[in-house]
C-alpha cells in the first residue's frame, strides 16, 4: 500500500525539500502552498495523512485542521509551524491535531513522526463519542440522524451534520458567522450570512420546546451563535 499524503506549506523551498524526502520514502505526496487549496484538495481526494503549516495565506492550518476534523476524524493530522508557544500547541491539539513538530526541524525527525503516525493510525480502531442528547432528542453523530422521544428519525444534511457537529464541539463558546461560513462551507464561494440564519431555525424547530424563546441554539447579535449545553 502506497500512503497518500497531504502537505500544505507556504514557504516553496521547504515544501519542496518535504516532498522530495517524502517521495523517497516511497509516500505518494500532494503539495500545495495554501490554506484554501488544502482544503479543497483533501475534499476532493483520499489521504492517509494531513501534514499542515500553520500561517498559510488565504486560510491558516488551525482552520483547516478543524474544518477537516468535522468531516474525518480518523486521518493523522501534523502541525509543523514557527510558532513554538504552548498556546499554540494546546490550540492545534484541541482542533484535533495529531502531533506538533516546531520550525527548524531535523528532516529524520519528521519522517520517524509520519511513520509513526501512519502506523498508529493504521493499527487503530476509530472510536468518537457517537451521540449527544438536546433537548431530550437523541443526535447520532455516526448515523447523522436525530431520533425522537416516540423513535422518529430525522436525518441531518451534510451541512446540518456539519454545523451540528461545530457549535456542539464549541459548546458555551460563542461562534462568529464569518468562522462558520469558512469552517463549514469552505473555501471560494461562501453563502450569506442568511443561510446560517436558516440552518440554525431549523435546528430550533428540531430540539427547542419554544423556538422562539431558544434554549440551546443561542443568537449573540453582531456575532454569531452559541450552542447551550442545558441537558
Amino acid at each position: 500500500m502506497k500512503y497518500r499524503i497531504l502537505l500544505a506549506e507556504d514557504e516553496p523551498s521547504l515544501n519542496e525539500t518535504i516532498r522530495l524526502n517524502l517521495e523517497l520514502e516511497g509516500y505518494k505526496v500532494t503539495s500545495v502552498t495554501d490554506g484554501k487549496s488544502a482544503l479543497k484538495t483533501f475534499k476532493s481526494e483520499r489521504f492517509n495523512l494531513v501534514i499542515l503549516d500553520v500561517m498559510m495565506p488565504e486560510m491558516d492550518g488551525f482552520t483547516v485542521c478543524e474544518s477537516i476534523r468535522l468531516e474525518n476524524n480518523s486521518v493523522p493530522i501534523l502541525f509543523l509551524t514557527a510558532k513554538n508557544t504552548g498556546a499554540d500547541r494546546v490550540q492545534g491539539l484541541k482542533l484535533g491535531a495529531d502531533d506538533y513538530l516546531s520550525k527548524p526541524f531535523n528532516l529524520e525527525e519528521l519522517l520517524l513522526r509520519v511513520q509513526n503516525l501512519l502506523k498508529r493510525s493504521t493499527n487503530a480502531i476509530v472510536s468518537i463519542p457517537s451521540k449527544i442528547t438536546i433537548g431530550g432528542k437523541s443526535v447520532d453523530f455516526i448515523s447523522q440522524e436525530i431520533t425522537s422521544t416516540d423513535g422518529k428519525k430525522t436525518p441531518l444534511t451534510k451541512k446540518e451534520f456539519m454545523l451540528l457537529k461545530l457549535l456542539v464541539e464549541r459548546k458555551n463558546e460563542v461562534v462568529s458567522r464569518e468562522h462558520i461560513l469558512e469552517t463549514v462551507w469552505g473555501y471560494d464561494i461562501y453563502p450569506s450570512t442568511r443561510t446560517i440564519d436558516n440552518f440554525i431555525v431549523s435546528f430550533r424547530k428540531y430540539f427547542e420546546v419554544d423556538p422562539a424563546n431558544p434554549e440551546y441554539f443561542v443568537s449573540v447579535r453582531g456575532v454569531g451563535y452559541k450552542f447551550v449545553d442545558a441537558d
